[in-house]
C-alpha cells in the first residue's frame, strides 16, 4: 500500500457489506458519517472468541476505529452506538436495498454527510413499521442529489420557466421537464406531479406510483446495464 496514513476514531458508521477474508478475518465495506463509504479489513473478525462477532452486523448504529493507507483500511476498533431493533420482511429487504443503492451510487472515499444522515432516518422509517416505499423514495431521490444526479422537478428545462401546475410534462433524463408533445411516448408526468415529488409528498399512493416509476427509470439509466438484486426480492415478496 501507498500514499498517506488515514485514520478515524469512533466515527459514527454502519456495516453495507461483509465478506470472509483468509482464515478468520473479514473485508467490509461501511459507511460512515465523515468518510463516507470505507473498505476496512477486520482481522480475526471470523474466529469465535471474536469481540466483534456480535458487532459487525449491518444496520446497526456502530463507532468504527480505524487506520490504514490505500484503498482497505485496518479495523482498529468498534462498538455499538445505540441500541436498534432487527428488521424484518419487506422492512429487512428494503434495508438491503439501501445498502446496495450506496454500493453500486457511491465511491470509496467520498465524504457523504448528507447522505449518511438520510440512511439513518431511512433505517428508522422502516424500523417504524408499515409500508417502506415511502422511505426508499425519499432515500433515492437524496441519493442521486449527494452523487451528483439531482433530479429537476420545478423548472421546464426547454423554456427555463417554473413548471405550470396544469400542464404535462415529459421528463428527458439528465435533463428535466420538457413540454409533452402531443402523443409522445416518454415518462410523462403533470407539473402538479412533478412538483409534489420534488416536495416528497409520498403519502399520496397515485405521487408515491409515479415517484417510484420516475426515480426507477433515472436509476436504470445511470446504473446503466447493472440490476439490483434486492429489488428483484422485493418484487417476489409482493406478489
Amino acid at each position: 500500500m501507498s500514499g498517506t496514513i488515514a485514520s478515524a476514531d469512533l466515527e459514527d458508521a454502519f456495516i453495507l457489506h461483509a465478506w470472509p477474508y483468509q482464515e478468520t478475518s473479514q473485508i467490509l465495506e461501511a459507511l460512515g458519517a465523515q468518510h463516507g463509504r470505507v473498505g476496512l479489513v477486520a482481522r480475526g473478525a471470523r474466529r469465535p472468541s471474536s469481540r466483534w462477532r456480535s458487532v459487525l452486523q449491518p444496520f446497526l448504529p456502530l463507532r468504527l476505529s480505524w487506520v490504514g493507507r490505500g484503498s482497505l483500511y485496518t479495523l482498529r476498533s468498534a462498538e455499538p452506538a445505540s441500541f436498534a431493533p432487527a428488521l424484518d420482511g419487506l422492512a429487512l429487504m428494503g434495508a438491503f436495498y439501501l445498502n446496495e443503492l450506496i454500493l453500486n451510487f457511491v465511491r470509496r472515499g467520498d465524504p457523504h454527510p448528507g447522505l449518511f444522515i438520510a440512511y439513518s432516518q431511512a433505517l428508522a422509517e422502516l424500523r417504524a413499521g408499515g409500508d417502506p416505499e415511502p422511505a426508499l423514495r425519499r432515500f433515492e431521490f437524496q441519493l442521486l442529489a449527494e452523487v451528483g444526479y439531482g433530479l429537476n422537478l420545478d423548472q421546464d428545462v426547454l423554456n427555463d420557466v417554473p413548471l405550470d401546475p396544469a400542464a404535462v410534462y415529459e421528463y428527458r433524463l439528465e435533463q428535466g421537464p420538457v413540454p409533452a408533445a402531443v402523443g409522445g411516448a416518454g415518462l410523462t408526468l403533470s407539473g402538479t406531479e412533478l412538483l409534489a415529488i420534488g416536495r416528497g409528498e409520498f403519502s399520496s399512493p397515485a405521487i408515491l406510483r409515479l415517484a417510484k416509476k420516475l426515480f426507477r427509470a433515472v436509476l436504470a439509466h445511470y446504473l446503466d446495464g447493472r440490476t439490483l438484486k434486492t429489488r428483484e426480492v422485493l418484487a417476489s415478496m409482493r406478489r
